[in-house]
C-alpha cells in the first residue's frame, strides 16, 4: 500500500437545485486544497443560481432533466466515467434514482436544514422546514448531514449541529442562523469523509 501522501486527489460532484450558495462554499473551501477537487454541478433546473455560480468558478456546470435522471442511465454514464469519492447534495430537491445510490454505496451525502428525524420527507425544504419548526415551537434547530437512501431525508445521519431558537426568531432569521451552520460544517465533514 502507498503512504497517503502518495493517493490520487479525491474527486467530488455537487447536485443543486436552487441558487447554489452552499455549493459555491464547498468549492471555495477546496479551491486551494493539493489533495480534494470538485469536478463538477449538476442541476436539474436550467436557469438556477447554481450553474452560474459553478461557471464562474471554473466548475463544469451541467444541467440535466427529469428523463436522463429517472429514466435512462445518461446522469448514471457520467457519474461512472467520472468515478467521484463523494457525491454532494447540496440543495438538490429530486429523490435519487436507486440505481445511483447502488452504484455509490455510502458515498453520496445530503444536508437538510433541520435536525432529523423531525421536520423532514417530501416537501420539506428551505423555508417550509424553518416555517414548520417555529409553529411547532421548538426550542433549537440544526443541521443534518446523512447518507443518501431511496426515502427523501431517512439515510443514516453523519452529523448534526444545533442552534437555540429565541421568541424572536422567524423563519427568515431561522434560515440565516442555519445557512451560518451549514456553511462552516458542511465542507468540514465532507473532508472528514474522504479523509477515512
Amino acid at each position: 500500500m502507498s503512504d497517503k501522501k502518495n493517493t490520487t486527489r479525491k474527486k467530488i460532484v455537487i447536485f443543486a437545485s436552487g441558487s447554489g450558495t452552499n455549493a459555491e462554499n464547498i468549492i471555495r473551501y477546496f479551491q486551494e486544497s493539493s489533495d480534494t477537487s470538485v469536478l463538477a454541478v449538476f442541476c436539474n433546473k436550467k436557469y438556477a443560481g447554481a450553474l452560474k455560480r459553478a461557471h464562474d468558478l471554473q466548475v463544469k456546470a451541467l444541467h440535466f432533466d427529469r428523463n436522463s435522471f429517472y429514466q435512462t442511465n445518461e446522469v448514471l454514464h457520467i457519474l461512472e466515467d467520472m468515478n467521484p469519492d463523494l457525491i454532494v447534495l447540496a440543495g438538490f430537491l429530486w429523490l435519487f434514482p436507486s440505481k445511483i445510490i447502488a452504484e455509490f454505496p455510502n458515498r453520496i451525502i445530503n444536508i437538510h436544514p433541520a435536525l432529523l428525524p423531525k421536520f423532514g420527507g417530501k416537501g420539506m425544504y428551505g423555508n417550509k422546514v424553518h416555517e414548520a419548526v417555529i409553529e411547532k415551537k421548538e426550542k433549537e434547530s440544526g443541521i443534518s448531514i446523512h447518507y443518501v437512501n431511496e426515502r427523501y431525508d431517512e439515510g443514516n445521519i453523519i452529523f448534526q449541529a444545533t442552534i437555540p431558537i429565541t421568541a424572536e426568531d422567524t423563519p427568515e432569521s431561522l434560515a440565516t442562523k442555519i445557512h451560518a451552520l451549514e456553511y462552516k460544517h458542511f465542507p468540514e465533514v465532507i473532508q472528514q469523509l474522504l479523509q477515512k
